[in-house]
C-alpha cells in the first residue's frame, strides 16, 4: 500500500507543522523535525501525537 502523492504533499506533522516522509516498508509517516513516526493503518494516516513513536525506538514485528 502507498500514500497518494497529492495527499502526502499536504500532510504535515501535527506537532511541528513540517512535511512528512512516507516509509513504505514500515507503513509510517516520518517527521524528521519532530523525531517521530506516525503509523499508517489500512492506508489511513494516524496523525495523533499520542500514537507517534520516537524514531530511535523500532516497533516490534509480528
Amino acid at each position: 500500500m502507498t500514500i497518494d502523492a497529492w495527499l502526502l504533499e499536504r500532510l504535515v506533522c501535527p506537532a511541528t507543522r513540517t512535511p512528512l516522509r512516507y516509509d513504505a516498508e514500515r507503513q509510517e509517516l516520518v517527521s524528521e523535525a519532530g523525531g517521530v513516526a506516525y503509523p499508517v493503518r489500512d492506508g489511513v494516516p494516524v496523525l495523533l501525537v499520542e500514537e507517534a513513536r520516537p524514531l530511535d525506538v523500532l516497533p516490534a514485528r509480528t
